[in-house]
């Protein structure tokens, strides 16, 4: 990457961070995939309980993989055939990883959900959540943020489950009522009532949608 650009992101990064931090949640801030994945195994103990929403972001830096064959307690929804036992259990996991559809530079997270569990752990249940996100996901306010998550993250993830969405056509939100859309539940976090629950790690890399 050229090194103006690491360079930018970086300083954006700060700026996050201190957002982050005025909002009673912890910002980190990694270099590449391989810092970020350290980072991440740095702050859960062996040990753990861990759950996980949709997460590619996470996928991509190893950090599920990594879970999955540690000293770790993985609750894997996709490996079980009580997949809704699986979720309920996430809300007691002592840990639970996610990426962020869109935040905003002063750090407010932006994601849209269409079963709920993803955003309702985020919410409440899990001790803590940790968030892996690519710098593409950064927006400079909560109006281009929301434009984001529907209109870039949204259709992706439509066109990857194969859903019949308007918007896996047009490549863009048609703010549809589709039996299939995933834009049902909308998350925005702007402040942690509980100090240190929530934790994002930055990434200098373009990762997940």
């Amino acid at each position: 990457m050229n090194q103006n650009i690491i360079k930018r992101y970086e300083l954006l990064a700060q700026k996050v961070i201190r957002g982050l931090e005025s909002r009673n949640m912890k910002g980190y801030y990694a270099v590449s995939k391989e810092e970020a994945l350290k980072t991440a195994l740095s702050l859960i103990p062996e040990g753990s309980s861990i759950a996980m929403g949709g997460a590619m972001s996470a996928h991509e830096i190893g950090l599920v993989a990594a879970v999955k064959n540690g000293n770790y307690n993985f609750i894997d929804r996709d490996a079980v055939e009580d997949k809704r036992a699986a979720m309920l259990a996430a809300y007691d996991a002592d840990w639970f990883l996610t990426s962020t559809n869109a935040m905003t530079d002063d750090g407010i997270l932006v994601n849209i959900d269409g079963n709920a569990n993803r955003v309702s752990a985020i919410c409440q249940g899990p001790k803590q959540v940790l968030f892996i996100a690519g710098m593409n996901k950064i927006c400079e306010d909560l109006d281009s943020a929301m434009k984001r998550a529907r209109n870039v993250a949204a259709p992706i993830n439509a066109q990857r489950f194969g859903l019949n969405t308007p918007c896996t056509k047009t490549g863009k939100c048609m703010d549809c009522k589709s039996p299939d859309t995933i834009c049902c539940q909308f998350l925005i976090t702007r402040f942690s009532r509980h100090a240190g629950r929530i934790h994002v790690i930055l990434v200098n890399d373009s990762l997940g949608f």
